[in-house]
């Protein structure tokens, strides 16, 4: 399973690279966001490990009790929906109280809003167990074992040509989309530009993704079962990517600080 050292590698490189894709002197994503996106990347849905290791310690009831808890917290999707109301207020509160103090910056002199630091403990959950179904029990974990699933591993699968036939078109259609948004001397800006190209990447992504189910379904439904798309385990992939690591890092996006603070309700004077 990985350490504390990878998770805090993984969420402070990347909140390095949304501060300079964000631009503006980190005024948008700054220190206060990296602060509350790496603790619960880190440490967020380990507190259910550290109580049920907490419990081994007590009678029979409290190791229940821990066991409960492990199952509850350590969970992507448990751990934001179960405590990310009452953390969310917590960090707001220390957000203003570590600006008034001085003690972390804040280029654009604004404490985070409970909105936001409720998006960035959904994302700092969902980016720490993208590394933990990756790299935990020996590579034998329930998700990555999902996703080898959709995939054929008895022996050499044959080809199938309607399964050539549509991914080759809708790989011929992204990149053949992306070179006709973004071809040279077009009038469009570039924010404009790609925001069309990645509504023309979800859009593949979303088609992409239902021919996968289909093909799928010949190996679970079928007897004797079909391989899906040769031997790739394309859906598995795509559902994990977009959920643990696509997902993330939109909803740091959406907890960005606009770019007019005058009207912010939470901006404090440095």
């Amino acid at each position: 399973m990985p350490g504390p050292g990878a998770h805090l590698l993984y969420a402070l490189s990347g909140w390095e690279a949304l501060s300079r894709l964000a631009g503006d002197g980190g005024r948008r994503f700054g220190p206060h966001h990296c602060a509350i996106y790496a603790a619960n990347a880190f440490l967020g849905p380990d507190l259910g490990s550290f109580a049920e290791w907490l419990a081994s310690f007590f009678p029979f009831s409290a190791e229940a009790a821990g066991d409960l808890a492990m199952a509850a917290v350590h969970h992507p999707f448990y751990y934001p929906l179960l405590l990310g109301l009452p953390l969310a207020c917590l960090y707001a509160w220390l957000s203003r109280r570590l600006l008034r103090a001085g003690l972390l910056d804040a280029p654009a002199g604004v404490a985070l809003s409970k909105r936001q630091c409720f998006l960035l403990i959904a994302a700092g959950s969902l980016s720490h167990f993208f590394l933990d179904h990756l790299f935990e029990e020996n590579g034998h974990s329930t998700m990555y074992t999902w996703i080898l699933s959709t995939g054929w591993w008895q022996g050499r699968a044959p080809i199938n040509p309607d399964a050539v036939f549509v991914v080759g078109l809708l790989c011929i259609c992204l990149a053949g989309g992306f070179v006709y948004i973004n071809r040279v001397k077009h009038g469009k800006s570039v924010t404009e530009k790609s925001n069309q190209s990645f509504f023309l990447i979800l859009v593949i992504a979303t088609l992409y993704c239902m021919w996968c189910h289909w093909c799928a379904s010949q190996i679970y439904l079928r007897n004797p079962p079909q391989p899906a798309i040769g031997e790739e385990a394309d859906l598995g992939v795509i559902i994990f990517l977009a959920n643990y690591l696509f997902l993330p890092h939109g909803l740091c996006v959406l907890s960005m600080n606009q770019k007019d603070y005058t009207g912010a309700l939470d901006e404090l004077p440095l």
